[in-house]
């Protein structure tokens, strides 16, 4: 049966708008661009329509670079001797960011078991965590400072589903999982595409709120947090589609629902505890709680992947400081779900969060060409990591801190009670 003639409601149908969104909005593809797809294995019903609509949108050529759970768990059981984990492909990144650098769009779909390496020695994890990170590093500063057009979109895979809905078979739980990415990502509608024209002027509509308001900082208190966030000397708040430096408007991430900016690297103090778990490859760390000291973080504890948490910290200088803090209601439609994804792309737009590492430089005005010497300076953190993790909930309170140390009530028990709410 053709795709036109598929119910709206059919799941081929779904899936083919998922594909459509992701070339269409995600990318906002141009004709005459290549694109650089990654994808689990078990993506490649989506992996295939994504690239007959990158085709059918101009693409020159799309190039799909798979991974395999039971590959990645033959290196860490079988490798030797403990430095084959400071190997990395640096070769293939280089490979990546010269395609980026010649104007290619990058597209990852995601879906990895969030536990796969759970059961692993966390000093391999960690180690080959760091070479990896290392070596993407060319390709990583060109997405992070938005020098192209990116975009992540989900695939139910059995490993993730099994994590999510532990209690079904792998079929049936697979089945639900992409019933849950359909709806966060609003594919579930006669027309994706208009509804996230007017998802994305709700977040614009947001970011313009608040870089009205040129906040100093921001007071997280909750649970075990008490918070300040200092904010970066000229910060810009952004959210939903924005346009990258190659003058393509681009959605990064669907789903989402967050509004974000750049803290200034040394002005962060305080204690945070995690409100959801952090998937970070392929190791689930639990009730995360740490105490910040001029920026960095001093105290790191977890109830679970304490370990990994810990060495994570230790990649480098800036990894023990922030390169981002988000705003998400908590009424969000991933939170009302009620589900734990386990997987940041879904968890971080349930909630309100912050991220270690790598600051996305385009959250600073006039912040282009600029040396990241000059930009740290503003309080841009620079690190080879970037990643998120959640701290609110229905019981986190936000103040915005104005320049004269007033504070502003932005959000309670976890929803916006001033701007666009």
């Amino acid at each position: 049966m053709p795709d036109d003639a598929m119910p709206a409601t059919g799941f081929e149908a779904k899936l083919d708008r998922l594909a459509a969104l992701a070339v269409r909005v995600g990318l906002n593809l141009r004709p005459g661009q290549e694109v650089v797809m990654t994808a689990p294995i078990e993506a490649m019903p989506l992996v295939r329509r994504i690239v007959e609509h990158a085709y059918k949108a101009g693409a020159t050529l799309v190039t799909p670079l798979v991974s395999d759970d039971a590959v990645a768990l033959a290196r860490y059981r079988h490798a030797h001797p403990p430095e084959a984990f400071d190997v990395a492909p640096g070769w293939l990144f280089n490979a990546m960011a010269e395609a980026f650098r010649g104007g290619a769009a990058r597209l990852a779909v995601v879906g990895d078991d969030p536990t796969l390496l759970s059961a692993e020695d966390p000093e391999k994890v960690a180690r080959a965590n760091k070479a990896r990170s290392i070596a993407y590093r060319p390709a990583l500063e060109l997405i992070t400072s938005f020098s192209i057009n990116w975009n992540l979109v989900p695939a139910a895979t059995p490993g993730w589903a099994r994590q999510v809905f532990p209690s079904l078979p792998d079929d049936q739980a697979v089945d639900r999982l992409w019933d849950a990415i359909f709806a966060a990502c609003r594919v579930d509608v006669a027309d994706p595409v208009a509804e996230w024209a007017r998802h994305n002027a709700t977040l614009h509509a947001r970011t313009a709120f608040l870089n009205g308001k040129d906040f100093s900082a921001l007071h997280f208190r909750g649970p075990g947090t008490d918070l300040r966030v200092g904010l970066a000397d000229g910060h810009l708040w952004a959210g939903g589609a924005e346009p990258a430096k190659n003058g393509i408007t681009c959605n990064p991430n669907i789903p989402t629902e967050e509004v974000f900016t750049t803290p200034h690297r040394l002005r962060v103090d305080g204690t945070v505890r995690s409100t959801k778990p952090l998937a970070y490859q392929g190791t689930l760390i639990e009730d995360i709680a740490v105490r910040f000291e001029g920026g960095r973080i001093v105290e790191a504890n977890a109830s679970k992947g304490a370990e990994v948490l810990r060495k994570v910290l230790t990649t480098d200088e800036g990894a023990a400081r922030l390169g981002e803090v988000a705003l998400v209601p908590h009424s969000s439609p991933i939170s009302k779900s009620g589900l734990l994804f386990r997987n940041t792309l879904f968890d971080e737009n349930a909630a309100s969060h912050i991220a270690l590492g790598q600051a996305y430089t385009t959250c600073l005005r006039d912040a282009a060409g600029v040396p990241m010497e000059r930009l740290a300076e503003r309080g841009a953190n620079a690190s080879l990591i970037h990643i998120d993790w959640m701290i609110g909930s229905g019981q986190v309170d936000l103040d915005g801190i104005t320049k004269d140390g007033a504070a502003q009530p932005l959000m309670r028990k976890g929803e916006f009670v001033a701007g666009p709410v």
